[in-house]
């Protein structure tokens, strides 16, 4: 029988992913103008799947205000609370008296984007089963250890040199109520239990879509990934001397003023003012009620709702959260920054991450791998680097 309700995860914060998640759960960043959370609901919904069972925590009346009982999205959405943040066996515990006692159930993490391929071949399980994906990095998920299709091990995190395999969990499984006679704070551990109790578990590897943000700059990838599989669509005005090349999409009530480029993909939203003699390139996606004035330059950026961007700005591979507004001549530098988050330390190429409703004055320079927090004011002419915690007044 084919699968037909879900529960899903969202009830953690990410806070490696700071300053986007400080007033907003993980599974709420926005990638090509959506939150992550939606694409699963989307993928769902498509699949015929419209009973869902949301866990939430942090921050839930984020989630709650946006996707509501799940009417404008097709679906039937309940909500449970997960008040302590104890893993994603906790939370699946949380929805126990919420699922069909006699039917199987998927659950799923509400921060990985995924298309409705990703979870297809899952739906027709006849038993307990994992979804797993051959991936380049493994360091950072449960490795899964195969005897022909049935799980025997999961080895989370492994040092590189173990070689263990390339498949990876997803985090996304098909079970029936016998999970909750196992259930420890973190689903693998309750998974193994049950396979150590002599149940077999199957794996099923996806070649659908799978991505996750742990840290800020992979917003950037999945903006990048997700824009090159979105259309063109044209409802706003473009005014004369405006160049588009590839896939463009311009939201109502948007206006590209005269004279400026745009080569797709590129995603602009509804009721934007753009230009003129703007130049967006590819892997840019600006949300709603954005301002980009005159000779400003956007390459490979997120720009949130509400931001407002100065002239002669130039923001290359860089962040921008909601209600953010930079006086003219920003310049966000791209390039390697050696990062520090949460005692880890990375070497990636970026440029700005900056958080909601910061107010930065003219002629400001950020360097590669600039964080800045929420609510940040920040003087004109200053460079900026590092980090900038929420609330900083640079002078």
């Amino acid at each position: 029988m084919k699968i037909k309700q879900a529960v899903v995860l969202a009830a953690g914060e990410g806070e490696r992913l700071r300053p986007f998640t400080a007033s907003k759960p993980k599974v709420m960043i926005k990638v090509a103008n959506k939150p992550v959370l939606q694409y699963v609901v989307e993928a769902l919904a498509s699949n015929g799947i419209r009973r869902i069972i949301f866990v939430v925590g942090y921050k839930k009346e984020k989630i709650m205000d946006y996707f509501a009982d799940g009417t404008h999205f097709g679906v039937d959405i309940e909500y449970v609370v997960q008040e302590h943040l104890l893993g994603t066996g906790n939370a699946l515990k949380h929805a126990s008296e919420k699922v069909d006692a006699n039917a199987r159930f998927l659950v799923l993490p509400g921060d990985n984007v995924i298309d409705a391929a990703t979870i297809a071949e899952l739906l027709a399980a006849d038993e307990n089963a994992i979804l797993i994906k051959a991936h380049d990095d493994v360091s950072r998920y449960g490795v899964v250890v195969l005897e022909d299709t049935q799980v025997r091990d999961i080895v989370e995190k492994p040092k590189p040199e173990a070689e263990i395999s390339n498949l990876v969990n997803t985090g996304i499984y098909a079970f029936d109520s016998t999970i909750f006679d196992f259930i420890e704070d973190e689903l693998p551990a309750g998974l193994m239990k049950m396979i150590h109790a002599g149940y077999q578990v199957k794996a099923y590897e996806t070649h659908g879509a799978w991505l996750d943000a742990v840290y800020p700059w992979d917003i950037l990838r999945l903006n990048d990934i997700v824009l090159k599989s979105t259309g063109s669509k044209i409802e706003g005005k473009v005014e004369r001397g405006v160049t588009i090349r590839g896939k463009v999409s311009v939201g109502k009530n948007t206006v590209i003023r005269a004279n400026s480029y745009l080569k797709g993909p590129v995603l602009i939203g509804e009721n934007c003012d753009i230009g003129p003699n703007v130049c967006i390139f590819p892997s840019t996606s600006i949300g709603n009620d954005v301002e980009i004035g005159a000779f400003t330059e956007l390459r490979n950026s997120v720009l949130m709702d509400m931001v407002n961007i100065g002239s002669f700005c130039s923001i290359h591979d860089s962040i921008f959260d909601t209600g953010s507004h930079l006086e003219g001549g920003f310049v966000a530098r791209s390039g390697e920054g050696d990062i520090e988050i949460g005692g880890e330390h990375h070497r990636v190429k970026v440029g700005a991450m900056v958080g909601e409703y910061c107010e930065i004055g003219s002629n400001v320079i950020a360097t590669a791998g600039t964080i800045i927090g929420n609510h940040v004011a920040i003087k004109p002419m200053k460079e900026l680097s590092g980090r900038i915690p929420d609330g900083s007044l640079v002078v």
